[in-house]
């Protein structure tokens, strides 16, 4: 233990502990930009400045450690003086126009801008050159960045695409894509771990709530908005709902405000997912000599374009079921449409999505198999979502609740634990153990593959076909761990689960955005807990499913289903 005084307070803190870290613990704030523990440490904003006696020069907090006897001064007129001096620089080249940033309101910089009572600018600003590109989900405004290196330290650590690096030299000095490139000419999988990040407006997930707008304004167009699972853990953050009012019916209740026709539940096609996927799985099992080992699942978007730019010798390996996302498209465009009698070419279909990389995947090659047009024609992300409730004037908590609309909208437990981490294993397993057996397991049997540990292992024996050895991975990092791991033999799978995002979609790119809080392991729980309460917990006992294959599909793996919900991922 390290003995010191910090603001005339004596402590013990062990030995490294950073002057940071032992103010948090003594409950004496800090204010700092740039830092994200064991990721983010460099000391780039310098707000983070205290007076340690005996030193001449401020210290950044964030990586200076406590050493015995030290005497710290958090909040001298020297130290403010420095932090409205450094907040100073640094607005000098961020363009301030709050008002009609997306962050507004939700913005570090501006929080603590307000926090040092910053109210002019007494520097000449400066900005970057401002170059927009809409062509991809991710957007950079330059002009916003105030070089805090969060998103280069986030993309190179947690995800490992090394896709933003530091750019220029002396005044020049910027964070742009890396090796001089456009952001669409990158290996990004549009994950947003760099927007969530992010502590101002410099990047966000390409806004895309016009296109809603119009959809919805146009009489000749019937509006279809699915809603996925990991969404109804999220939402409601915006609005501070207690927990008892954050229901998903208060949820459906607001978009059927807004005016969409119709409001359903990706659940339902998760459920899909499940019944082809578990089907593919078992016909590979069954016939093991005929494939590559291990299959992959293929429902995060993220995932499937790491595969095919980092390992694309293991792209055949990937499940060809689509994602839910976009076996609602295929099946709202098709089946749910001659239903109704609407011609799908005057049907938008709208996702909420926890994911920024969903805006890519609608557009991919396959995924325009129900009509010509694509399957899916917008994406929101849980965000685009909220500001799209806030900015038709609604309060969630003063509405009801209401249910999703039918046929389409039934899902089951199996179906919204796709959101977190584990969650389409435990799924496809439990399907998959029915499909072998004729008879149900116990719905809590494969809880192995359950939590946030970022690299699960499981072994599982499914009577009537064999063992099965399982693995469950998320964050890009470890993913790639786990692909080295397969491609030296030093591990052996059957089916392996990967989420982009680490937790899964619940700590998607698209979700709420809370300084200083990762939210997927809390939001994951809320899913769990959803699959415990359920009535059904087996996405083969989902009837609305069942019914679909009775009237349209006929049969999981079948011809019609092949060509609606399964893509060629080397097209």
């Amino acid at each position: 233990m390290v003995n010191f005084v910090i603001d005339g307070r004596e402590l013990s803190v062990p030995k490294g502990t950073t002057i940071l870290e032992a103010a948090e613990k003594a409950g004496i704030p800090i204010p700092h930009l740039c830092f994200l523990k064991e990721i983010n440490e460099i000391g780039a904003c310098r707000m983070c400045v205290v007076e340690v006696e005996g030193t001449n020069r401020l210290v950044p907090s964030c990586n200076t450690a406590v050493k015995e006897g030290m005497v710290v001064h958090t909040n001298t007129p020297r130290v403010r003086e420095a932090r409205r001096t450094n907040m100073h620089l640094l607005l000098s080249q961020h363009r301030s126009e709050c008002t009609a940033c997306i962050r507004s309101g939700n913005c570090e910089l501006q929080s603590m801008a307000r926090a040092l009572n910053i109210h002019q600018q007494p520097y000449q600003q400066k900005l970057e050159r401002k170059n927009l590109s809409m062509e991809v989900p991710i957007v950079r405004d330059a002009t916003k960045c105030i070089k805090c290196m969060r998103c280069v330290q986030v993309c190179d650590k947690i995800q490992g695409m090394h896709i933003w690096d530091v750019a220029g030299t002396g005044g020049r000095t910027t964070v742009d894509v890396s090796l001089n490139r456009n952001l669409k000419d990158t290996d990004c999988v549009f994950c947003g771990q760099c927007v969530t990040h992010c502590p101002t407006g410099a990047l966000t997930a390409r806004d895309d709530t016009k296109d809603v707008m119009k959809a919805l304004a146009n009489p000749e167009i019937t509006t279809v908005i699915q809603v996925a699972p990991a969404v109804r853990a999220a939402w409601a953050e915006a609005f501070n709902l207690p927990i008892e009012m954050a229901t998903t019916g208060r949820m459906v209740a607001a978009l059927k405000a807004i005016g969409f026709d119709y409001v359903f539940d990706t659940n339902f096609t998760a459920d899909l997912t499940i019944m082809e996927e578990g089907s593919e799985f078992l016909h590979r099992f069954t016939h093991a000599d005929e494939y590559s080992w291990p299959m992959f699942t293929s429902c995060c978007p993220g995932w499937v374009s790491f595969m095919k730019s980092q390992y694309p010798e293991y792209v055949k390996n990937l499940s060809s079921a689509k994602s839910p996302q976009q076996m609602f498209g295929a099946v709202a465009k098709s089946y749910f449409a001659e239903k109704k009698g609407i011609d799908p070419k005057k049907m938008c279909v709208i996702s909420i999505m926890p994911c920024s990389a969903k805006k890519a995947e609608k557009d991919l090659p396959g995924m325009n198999s129900a009509c010509g047009d694509p399957d899916v024609d917008i994406v929101l992300t849980t965000r685009e979502m909220t500001r799209l409730f806030k900015s038709d004037m609604l309060v969630p908590k003063d509405l009801g609740e209401a249910e999703f609309d039918s046929p389409l909208g039934t899902g089951t437990g199996a179906a919204v634990i796709f959101g977190a981490t584990g969650g389409v294993m435990d799924a496809a397993l439990r399907s998959a153990y029915y499909l072998v057996t004729g008879q149900n397991p116990d719905a809590d049997t494969f809880v192995e593959v359950r939590g946030n540990k970022p690299w699960k292992e499981a072994t599982f024996s499914v009577p009537g076909a064999g063992t099965v050895k399982v693995a469950v991975v998320s964050g890009l990092a470890n993913t790639r761990a786990l692909m080295e791991a397969v491609a030296n033999k030093e591990v052996d799978y059957h089916f392996v689960e990967v989420m982009a995002c680490p937790g899964g979609c619940a700590g998607g790119g698209g979700q709420p955005i809370h300084e200083g809080q990762e939210l997927a392991g809390p939001r994951g729980d809320k899913l769990w807990n959803l699959d415990a309460r359920a009535d059904v917990r087996f996405s083969h006992e989902n009837p609305d499913v069942m019914a679909l294959y009775t009237e349209y599909l006929e049969k999981p793996l079948g011809h019609k289903s092949h060509h609606l919900l399964h893509v060629e991922h080397e097209a």
